[in-house]
């Protein structure tokens, strides 16, 4: 993750991106190209300030088998705040746009909602752990990422059976996530960008637990087609973190969901939102 996450410089404001075969499908991991591009756009920008928010559309899927262009437009370099737009291309088509704002640090208001009461990481089992478990149940691109390729990312979540049986549950869960290994605890540009990453695992799936569906059903057609993210305060992935996913509404084939992400001090660190394509062709019809 980290490999993919470090770009190389075409010319000033252009960089590559490699890419994964992270859900075995051929399109490339949504989260892949958000951490990609807030790494291309920071690379354009004042160290000093420090990303607060993106903003991103995800417009065609991408290619694992192609090497991603990141075009970085210098938007605006203000007092306080720097503005940046990324463009992600392959075969010179628009794949991707995002905008995104950095801030010179500074003293505020603080105020956030509490973290829920929640059981903790060591009453779950991890991601592996339970596939382990189901793995005759599951897409064997599943289980080839987590039980051969392994995860950069290891994750607890809380409610394993509402992802793989379908059952009127509550548009809600919540995992415990930390970095498989080690980052390196000074650079907390990286510990952003991996963050970006992790945020878009499974959020759009919470929007799916009341209406009797399973998340790895064959009929199911889910993309993320956007994706916003609000940095609070710093974080530090190779700790355990908790990020709480709800869903307030699902319609026209998309549901909506936000996710907010806590440290163990219980401290507000990020909030994400997503809409995403949940289509089930055998249910509803429609294929386009």
């Amino acid at each position: 993750m980290i490999k993919q996450l470090s770009l190389e410089p075409v010319s000033e404001d252009i960089f590559l991106g490699e890419s994964t075969d992270l859900l075995g499908t051929g399109r490339i991991f949504g989260g892949q190209v958000l951490g990609q591009a807030l790494m291309a756009a920071s690379l354009t920008v004042d160290p000093q300030r420090e990303v607060h928010s993106l903003h991103a559309y995800f417009i065609r899927p991408g290619d694992v088998n192609l090497p991603i262009r990141f075009e970085v437009e210098r938007v605006r370099d203000g007092g306080s705040f720097t503005n940046r737009r990324v463009v992600a291309y392959q075969n010179d088509k628009h794949i991707f746009t995002m905008a995104t704002s950095f801030q010179t640090p500074e003293i505020g208001f603080e105020h956030y909602d509490p973290m829920p009461e929640v059981k903790s990481q060591d009453n779950f089992l991890n991601e592996s752990q339970l596939i382990q478990q189901i793995a005759h149940t599951l897409p064997k691109s599943i289980t080839k990422r987590h039980l051969i390729d392994g995860n950069p990312i290891e994750i607890r979540p809380a409610h394993p059976e509402r992802f793989v049986t379908g059952g009127s549950y509550p548009a809600h869960t919540y995992y415990w996530f930390k970095a498989n290994g080690s980052i390196d605890s000074e650079n907390a540009l990286l510990h952003k960008a991996t963050l970006a990453y992790l945020t878009d695992f499974y959020l759009i799936f919470a929007s799916l637990f009341p209406h009797n569906q399973g998340c790895f059903d064959p009929a199911m057609q889910m993309a993320s087609l956007d994706h916003a993210l609000w940095f609070h305060r710093p974080i530090n992935i190779n700790d355990w973190n908790l990020y709480v996913i709800d869903s307030p509404n699902a319609s026209g084939g998309r549901g909506l969901c936000f996710g907010r992400i806590y440290n163990q001090k219980g401290e507000l660190l990020a909030t994400s939102a997503q809409e995403g394509l949940i289509r089930n062709t055998s249910r509803f019809g429609s294929d386009k």
